[in-house]
């Protein structure tokens, strides 16, 4: 039994590049930092602005993002993804110390909005990157590993968050900061100088679950259904960064470390589980119904915070733990599908789209959140946004009926 769980673990990393690894090395140290947004709304409340201030601020560094993540495709595809992921953790570290010397309600969502820009260029241009030191066999997994970087850094960066914030919110922007700057000469140490030309002569081949390629993505009609649905998805992921928190503290009443704890476990699970999972479930499904079923569980995770005769941080945990399974089971099969859609020649555009579905979706789910919880209450909050999630999880499905109807339509 022993012998089998290790040769699966060995087949799940198994086939991935050299620098695939460096790369999750760099998003390793960069994410272990990142704390600065999952704390946000309860930070903003503890320096005396309302759950609406600050749910509103978490909104600006979506709207933020939109034109980052517009701009870092363009100048990805324009000036090649290495120096847009230097450049991006380089400004984006130095933005982050800056933000915790702001004081004033307005100076903060400022500093917040362009933190924001420069922050999620970095997205669409470490989606190149991932590409181009993978394989289309690969893809998913080098996806995989990337996710597990950045969540393996989010549980430590949670944890740590959680315990910094019980001593000074202050330091937590420090951290977010230097962990930043420290990634992106890290990126310039261990991984080679790439070339735009270099980017360039990548020879682009389908994935086993790729479809019809459009020479542009505002011309892909499936992709930008599959866009509308990210949306919904995001919508409802988002919350887990502003009102989720809040709940935790105000509805089943945690401390700041108990809260650092209980998201820590997002990452940590992730960690451990999802590269086994994905090459568990690499082709045996396909992405658009991975993802319908990942939605689903969502549901399922947001209607769990409504029972009331269990405690409050066994809920949390259990919540916790629910919306990790639905994560691990849709999202790493989302960039696949994306990508498999896209060229060397047009893929920072379609990841500039991708990334900007979900700072819309920031926008959206961070400020309604709260004004939800203002009228209404979390109960209700947690109603509507499983509902969305059904929604979405229909929505998911359909989109591949269509496919399949399509496929067979013209054969």
């Amino acid at each position: 039994m022993l012998n089998t769980t290790i040769n699966l673990y060995k087949d799940a990393y198994a086939g991935l590049s050299r620098k695939m690894w460096l790369l999750s090395i760099v998003m390793l140290i960069n994410r272990s930092g990142t704390m600065v947004l999952a704390f946000m709304t309860l930070y903003c409340h503890h320096i005396g602005y309302t759950m609406q201030q600050g749910g509103w601020v978490v909104a600006i560094y979506g709207l933020g993002s939109l034109a980052g993540a517009f701009a870092g495709g363009k100048i990805s595809d324009r000036f090649g993804f290495y120096y847009t992921q230097f450049s991006s953790l380089l400004l984006g570290g130095i933005l982050f110390i800056v933000l915790g010397q702001m004081q004033s309600y307005m100076a903060i969502c400022i500093c917040t909005f362009f933190l924001s820009i420069v922050n999620e260029a970095f997205r669409p241009a470490n989606t190149s990157a991932i590409a181009f030191y993978s394989t289309a066999k690969s893809r998913t997994q080098s996806f995989a590993l990337n996710r597990l970087a950045i969540n393996l850094g989010w549980g430590i960066g949670s944890a740590l968050g959680g315990l910094l914030a019980s001593i000074n919110y202050n330091l937590l922007f420090w951290v977010d900061g230097c962990t930043n700057i420290l990634a992106a000469f890290l990126l310039l140490a261990i991984l080679p100088k790439i070339s735009l030309n270099q980017q360039k002569k990548l020879q682009y081949s389908k994935p086993k679950h790729a479809e019809a390629i459009a020479t542009t993505p505002y011309r892909d009609k499936p992709f930008l259904i599959f866009l509308g649905l990210q949306v919904l998805f995001a919508i409802c992921f988002f919350q887990l960064f502003t009102t989720v928190p809040l709940y935790f503290k105000e509805g089943l009443l945690l401390n700041e470390f108990l809260i650092g704890i209980v998201m820590s476990l997002n990452g940590l699970m992730i960690a451990v589980v999802e590269m086994v999972l994905v090459f568990k479930l690499e082709g045996r499904k396909a992405y658009l119904v991975l993802m319908s079923y990942g939605t689903m569980v969502m549901a399922i995770s947001f209607l769990l915070l409504n029972i009331s005769f269990v405690h409050g941080f066994l809920i949390a945990l259990i919540f916790m733990f629910f919306i990790t399974i639905a994560e691990m089971i849709s999202m790493p099969f989302m960039n696949s599908y994306y990508i498999g859609r896209s060229t060397e020649n047009n893929r920072g555009q379609y990841a500039a789209l991708y990334t900007m579905a979900w700072s819309v979706a920031q926008v959206i789910g961070s400020s309604s959140g709260t004004q939800i919880v203002q009228a209404i209450g979390f109960f209700y909050l947690w109603l509507i946004i499983a509902a969305i999630s059904f929604i979405g999880a229909i929505g998911y499905r359909y989109l591949y009926k269509q496919n399949v109807n399509t496929k067979l339509s013209a054969t």
